[in-house]
C-alpha cells in the first residue's frame, strides 16, 4: 500500500481533540519543526460571494485542528504564519478586523491550548502591532510556558527580512566584532526553536512570502492546492507523509 495511503486506527487523544479520522502511519522521521503559510482566505471567501472577513472567520477551527493534528503526528514545534509586515498593506477595514479577530483568538483559546499542553510562543515585531494583540499574546506565552507537547509560534507582524535585519541591528548594538552563523542565528526571534524541516503552504501558490528565510535554508518545501479554511489536519498529514518520503541531504550525497 502506498505510503499516504498507509492509515491505522491508532488509540486517539481524548477530548477536546478526539475525532472521527484515522491517525496515518508515517514511514519515517516525522518533521521535527513545521511552518505554515496560512493562505487562501479571501479566495475561498469570494468563491462563495462571501466578505474576506468571513474567509478569516472559517480560517479559526482550521488554526487548531492543523495544531491538534501536528501533536497526533508527533511535530514538536509548529510555526504559524498569521500576519505578515506586508499584510499591513490592505485596507484599514481588513487591517482592524485581522487585529481585533487576532486578539480575540488568542484570549478565547489560550485555556484549550493549555488543556493540549501547547507553549504559545510569538515571533515578529512589537512597531504597529496593536498593544492589546501583544498583551494577549504575551499572556498566553505566561500562562502555557511550562507545556512541553509541541511549542506553536504565532508569527503576528512577522517578516523573515526584518527578522534578519532586527537581529543584525542587536548585534551591532552590542558591539559585536566578529559574526558566525551561529552566533548570528542566537540573535533571531525565538532563537532557541531548530531550523524548520517542513514549510507548507496552501492555496497552490509556490512561494515563500518573507517567511523565515534565515530557517528555512534546508525545509523541504509542499504547495497544497487546497485553500486554507479547506486545509485542517488531512492536509497536513498528507504534507508530513510526503516529507517522510525525502531524502535529507543538505549537501552531501546519500551513502551506498
Amino acid at each position: 500500500m502506498k505510503a499516504q495511503e498507509d492509515y491505522t486506527s491508532l488509540s486517539r487523544p481524548d477530548p477536546p481533540f478526539s475525532h472521527p479520522e484515522i491517525i496515518p502511519r508515517f514511514e519515517g522521521k516525522v518533521p521535527r519543526h513545521v511552518g505554515v503559510i496560512m493562505d487562501g482566505n479571501g479566495r475561498w471567501a469570494q468563491q462563495r460571494g462571501l466578505t474576506r472577513t468571513e474567509g478569516h472567520k472559517a480560517a479559526e477551527p482550521v488554526v487548531f485542528d492543523t495544531i491538534a493534528g501536528a501533536i497526533e503526528a508527533g511535530v514538536r514545534y509548529l510555526t504559524l504564519y498569521t500576519f505578515s509586515t506586508e499584510n499591513w498593506n490592505r485596507s484599514p477595514a481588513e487591517v482592524r478586523f485581522l487585529m481585533g479577530f487576532s486578539r480575540d483568538i488568542i484570549h478565547r483559546r489560550v485555556h484549550q491550548m493549555d488543556e493540549w499542553g501547547v507553549r504559545v510562543r510569538w515571533a515578529g515585531r512589537r512597531p504597529k502591532l496593536w498593544t492589546s494583540v501583544i498583551n494577549e499574546l504575551e499572556r498566553a506565552e505566561e500562562i502555557t510556558k511550562n507545556n512541553k507537547v509541541i511549542d506553536v509560534v504565532f508569527a503576528v507582524n512577522y517578516g523573515g527580512r526584518a527578522e534578519i535585519v532586527d537581529g543584525v541591528n542587536e548585534i551591532l548594538s552590542r558591539g559585536e566584532k566578529k559574526v558566525s552563523e551561529k552566533s548570528f542565528a542566537s540573535h533571531l526571534y525565538n532563537s532557541d526553536i531548530p531550523d524548520l524541516d517542513l514549510i507548507m503552504r496552501s492555496s497552490g501558490e509556490k512561494r515563500l512570502s518573507n517567511f523565515m528565510l534565515w530557517q528555512s535554508a534546508y525545509a523541504e518545501l509542499d504547495f497544497e492546492p487546497e485553500l486554507w479554511p479547506d486545509c485542517g489536519r488531512k492536509v497536513l498529514w498528507r504534507a508530513i507523509n510526503a516529507y517522510c518520503r525525502r531524502s535529507r541531504r543538505f549537501g552531501g550525497v546519500e551513502s551506498a
